[in-house]
């Protein structure tokens, strides 16, 4: 799964997510919650990398946070800087991060790296590590299941994780696990987990 096929993808679908997932009242409230415990009133910049129509964006924004949103469909930066002219919305990819070294406080990939192949996974968390300062947060949403197995989201193919694997994962990159909180799926949302950790030292 590439890049440009994700973002084709989303492109194709992208007023039916903004409809359907384009406020932040459309995250579950324990998401929010979890995000705002990690995040909120962070000193510093926080990217939100995958940032889609710019809902948590302007959630983190709302919560005193410098934050700037970060996707590779044009579709939704357009929709985000629209809806919210006060923000700070850029085209780019979380693989390659037009950011210095250590000038992030913080980063949240709500659902953002459910279409990495699990052989990308890691250069993507080393970018993670490379532009967090260090003890800057990372808080993550991913989907959650027995193993690391594809499956046909309906956008385009998305991947399952083990959440022990995947905070290895983090850990191998050099993030070490602050909490984590699994909720099981309700028939409507699949299980998934929001992870958060800390970027370590050196």
């Amino acid at each position: 799964m590439t890049t440009d096929q994700v973002r084709r993808a989303y492109a194709s679908v992208a007023d039916q997510y903004i409809a359907l997932f384009g406020t932040s009242e459309q995250v579950h409230a324990e998401d929010r919650a979890f995000i705002r415990r990690h995040l909120g009133g962070r000193p510093g910049t926080v990217l939100d990398l995958g940032c889609g129509p710019g809902h948590l964006t302007d959630f983190l924004r709302a919560q005193g946070v410098d934050a700037v949103g970060v996707d590779i469909v044009g579709e939704f930066i357009a929709h985000a800087r629209a809806t919210h002219p006060g923000g700070r919305y850029v085209l780019g990819s979380m693989a390659r991060l037009a950011v210095a070294d250590h000038a992030a406080a913080g980063i949240l990939a709500w659902g953002s790296v459910i279409h990495l192949p699990p052989d990308d996974l890691d250069a993507v968390l080393a970018e993670f590590r490379r532009v967090v300062a260090p003890g800057g947060t990372v808080v993550l949403g991913i989907f959650v299941g027995d193993e690391v197995a594809a499956f046909d989201h309906k956008v385009v193919t998305a991947y399952r994780w083990p959440v022990d694997e995947f905070v290895e994962r983090l850990a191998r990159a050099g993030f070490s696990e602050v909490e984590r909180v699994h909720r099981p799926g309700d028939g409507v949302r699949r299980p998934h987990a929001a992870v958060a950790a800390t970027r370590t030292a050196g």
